[in-house]
């Protein structure tokens, strides 16, 4: 679409609870799409019919698409019907999935809203894997590493620690190690009875220089050897001695070099649950 004139228009995301995954779905949607401008307009916890009139009112005053995650029919309805009024698309994110759920089991969705973040048993695990993930980032803190169900490890700027905490999100217990020159890696964590999934994550050495003079800029404060930490040859040093110790311990290896956060992540969610497969956990 080179040369064309960008399409600029409002988007409205409705939903009774929080609407991360709403926000997710759209923006994946819209992601795929060239010469767009979307306007995101973000109405999350609206339960009452005064939440939705608001809503509605801003809806005739910026129209565009609506989508929503309403599982409550009467507000699904006064919705929608104000949307066909306006002749603007409204779409229920969720129905094709409820639908096909429902289909399969037989059963029907409860139609609670926000139901997916009530305090239960799921919502204490991910708090507590995220307080696990802040408590061992950056081997800060090796006693009680081994209760981790996943520990990453890698050089500097290997994104170690906002993989963690996206786990953690997912309640998984999630620790990192640096791998630091000179430095030797903690032997009791290669002798352990029962040992956490370890992941091995490496980088390109050209986007690991870049990673970490954009780093040293942001902190002029930072106490690392400049010298060392930014020398080419060094971090190619530091990338194939990294590699080839996890052939050795035989951790499963990552490259993040044209991975986002989430697809590592995604692949980390995989190979934990192989594991818990094969082990019958």
């Amino acid at each position: 679409m080179t040369g064309s004139k960008t399409k600029s228009f409002y988007i409205h995301l409705v939903s009774d609870a929080t609407g991360t995954t709403l926000q997710s779905l759209a923006r994946a949607a819209l992601s795929q799409f060239e010469g767009i401008d979307p306007q995101e307009r973000y109405w999350p916890l609206i339960r009452t019919q005064r939440q939705m009139s608001r809503v509605l009112e801003n809806i005739e005053k910026h129209p565009g698409p609506v989508l929503f995650t309403f599982v409550e029919g009467a507000m699904r309805k006064v919705l929608r019907k104000h949307c066909e009024k306006l002749d603007i698309p409204c779409i229920a994110v969720m129905d094709p999935l409820l639908k096909a759920l429902s289909s399969y089991t037989g059963l029907h969705a409860q139609g609670v809203p926000g139901l997916q973040h009530v305090m239960d048993d799921d919502y204490f695990k991910r708090i507590e894997a995220i307080d696990f993930a802040l408590g061992y980032d950056d081997g800060q803190h090796l006693k009680g590493l081994e209760e981790a169900d996943v520990v990453l490890v890698g050089v500097s700027r290997t994104s170690k620690t906002p993989t963690c905490i996206f786990l953690a999100r997912r309640g998984i217990r999630a620790g990192n190690i640096p791998l630091v020159p000179h430095v030797p890696f903690p032997e009791n964590l290669l002798h352990l009875e029962h040992p956490p999934l370890f992941v091995g994550l490496t980088e390109s050495p050209d986007r690991l220089l870049q990673l970490r003079s954009t780093r040293l800029r942001a902190d002029e404060h930072n106490k690392l050897d400049r010298n060392a930490y930014l020398d080419p040859e060094n971090i190619e040093e530091e990338v194939r001695t990294a590699h080839k110790f996890f052939k050795e311990n035989k951790w499963p290896i990552i490259d993040v070099t044209k991975r986002s956060i989430e697809e590592t992540a995604a692949e980390i969610m995989v190979l934990l649950q192989k594991r818990r497969s094969k082990h019958g956990t």
